[in-house]
């Protein structure tokens, strides 16, 4: 059984898929964050093993400062975590968003606010993401010892 094709519905997808373009786009920006986020997240516990590691040996005048660096690390390490939830929910969303508008117009329903709702939503995560993110790096700069 083949399902009949006219070129209105041939334009109404062509329209839907034109419409979902812009948040593809975010969903590369978002990936983008992501990826820099797991990096950051990597190189945050490649420290913090290598201080503990370090405890072993150390001298008692520098535990201190191991404990004091470790400390900032788990600090950082929650808003690196906080930053790459709230950058997935932003893409969840914004997968949601893209998905609900092929099925508004497969169903010829109105789904304008619920699309509008979900990009919103999408928006406020990933402006979250970037806020944690923006957290993490002033408290590794913070705690950045030169000399």
């Amino acid at each position: 059984m083949s399902i009949p094709v006219s070129d209105q519905t041939i334009s109404d997808i062509s329209h839907v898929i034109q419409l979902s373009v812009a948040p593809v786009f975010l969903l590369t920006a978002i990936g983008t964050i992501l990826g820099v986020l797991s990096t950051r997240l990597a190189r945050i516990v490649d420290r913090a093993r290598a201080l503990n590691d370090r405890l072993e040996t150390v001298t008692e005048d520098r535990m201190p400062a191991i404990h004091q660096e470790m400390q900032s690390l788990a600090a950082r390490r929650r808003f690196v975590n906080f930053a790459i939830t709230s950058g997935t929910i932003s893409a969840l969303l914004v997968c949601v968003s893209i998905a609900t508008v092929f099925l508004g117009a497969v169903l010829k329903a109105s789904i304008a606010i619920p699309v509008a709702t979900l990009f919103i939503l999408a928006m406020g995560a990933f402006v979250a993401a970037l806020v944690f993110f923006l957290r993490e790096i002033f408290l590794a700069v913070r705690s950045l010892h030169l000399g």
